[in-house]
């Protein structure tokens, strides 16, 4: 019987979020990609008892780092306003993911299509969140992607505007990840 314990490979894996330019000079806009840095967790799955899956994931708020080609000046100034005013991480340092339901199919030899239903604590707020992944288990491997939406509103963070509202950033963000796990004795 598969133990079913894995910890997040921070150093392989990928975790991105997806921001999108909106208002009335949306064309001439900035749609930023962020990088999430330091985060760690947990992942259960056994293909023996699949319903039994979890996924434990917490991140540093302060590690999301802005990934485009722009100049170390704006990089700074749009990751100042990230930290300081939209995530505001002083004060809510850690964002954190926690399942609570799951349903899944199986797509092949060790291939499954899943979604997650669990908890999203981010700004001091918690709603429930769905994702759904794919996994692949081999060996001692277990990875894991998909991608969700996250409305910024929902957790009370106010919506970033620049030009006297002409250009701000829309609500929604859209979350990738690329997940690579490996098996604990645990």
């Amino acid at each position: 019987m598969n133990n079913g314990h894995y910890e997040i490979d921070p150093t392989v894996s990928r975790f991105i979020v997806r921001a999108f330019a909106g208002g009335m000079l949306s064309a001439l806009g900035h749609n930023p990609t962020i990088a999430i840095r330091e985060y760690s967790g947990q992942a259960m799955f056994s293909p023996e008892s699949i319903e039994n899956a979890s996924l434990h994931l917490r991140i540093k708020a302060s590690s999301l780092s802005v990934t485009d080609d722009i100049s170390d000046k704006d990089r700074r100034e749009m990751e100042r306003t990230m930290n300081q005013e939209v995530l505001e991480t002083d004060k809510y340092p850690e964002i954190t993911f926690d399942s609570s339901k799951v349903s899944a199919s199986r797509a092949g030899d060790g291939q499954y299509f899943m979604n997650l239903t669990g908890e999203l604590s981010l700004h001091g707020v918690k709603h429930s969140q769905p994702v759904s992944l794919q996994l692949a288990l081999a060996g001692d491997t277990l990875r894991a992607h998909g991608e969700f939406t996250v409305r910024q509103t929902a957790y009370g963070i106010k919506l970033v505007s620049v030009a006297g509202g002409t250009l701000k950033l829309k609500d929604d963000l859209k979350c990738s990840f690329d997940i690579v796990a490996r098996k604990t004795s645990a």
